[in-house]
């Protein structure tokens, strides 16, 4: 296959590489990412400034891969509108993130996001990320070895269009078939709280913190599937509209 290939960690960052030693041996690889860490940048487009866009030697044969300044959702639709077309691409794979993407995680993740443009032109995507562990770099080579493995099982699953599958792969555990389990999106919610800075210059300013609050989660979510050290498959569409509601709002507005 012919995969395109983006993060939101940066083009530098060990999990993209992880996939791309992997992945290279078997696929031919474009990668475009952007040139820095641009987490939690969610779906957003680059507007109102220039797009740069630069080759970068990743060292890996059967890649193809650049670096640019904007967003992951950016390099999507770069790759897609203009690079390439959209026959050149059979498959899209964002991550490895650095750290998870479980329940209300995914509306703020640069890495998901990106996924989802590509189910937007009907591109079968995934998502990827390492739930904890970073420092360990075996854990981003065994997530990167199970996705080689995934792929296979891949034109079995007739995924809709428009639908992604967002993977999370808990660290410690072999990269093995047997550990997913199919899940739905848990809540994910966090206490949240800006700390109150001051700058050298007497200048106040606000840096995000939180902590997630995990209790609560129903057995069959990706919250509770990792936790156990199960690899969360969780399939995602952007359709956002809540039908079970649509006749109702009928009956009482029109």
């Amino acid at each position: 296959m012919r995969i395109l290939m983006t993060n939101d960690d940066g083009i530098t960052s060990y999990g993209i590489k992880a996939l791309m030693k992997e992945l290279c041996k078997e696929h031919e690889l474009i990668v475009i990412a952007p040139d820095r860490e641009r987490s939690a940048t969610g779906h957003a487009l680059t507007l109102h400034k220039p797009l740069r866009v630069k080759d970068y030697d990743s060292g890996f044969p059967n890649t193809n891969a650049f670096h640019t300044t904007g967003t992951p959702t950016d390099c999507v639709k770069l790759a897609l509108c203009s690079l390439y077309s959209l026959d050149d691409i059979d498959l899209i794979i964002t991550g490895i993130n650095h750290g998870p993407n479980l329940g209300a995680d995914i509306l703020y993740s640069g890495t998901v996001n990106a996924a989802i443009e590509g189910a937007i032109y009907s591109i079968p995507s995934i998502a990827m990320s390492l739930t904890k562990g970073e420092k360990d770099l075996n854990n981003f080579d065994n997530a990167a070895k199970f996705l080689a493995k995934f792929l296979k099982k891949l034109p079995d699953l007739n995924i809709p269009e428009h639908t992604i599958l967002n993977i999370n792969y808990p660290p410690g555990i072999e990269p093995d078939m047997a550990k997913v389990r199919v899940t739905v999106l848990g809540k994910r919610m966090y206490c949240d709280y800006y700390e109150k800075r001051e700058d050298p210059r007497g200048r106040i300013y606000y840096w995000l913190s939180g902590d997630p609050i995990e209790e609560g989660e129903a057995p069959d979510t990706d919250v509770t599937a990792v936790s156990n050290g199960l690899i969360s498959v969780t399939p995602i569409h952007f359709r956002l509209t809540d039908e079970p509601l649509i006749e109702s709002l009928k009956k009482h507005l029109e």
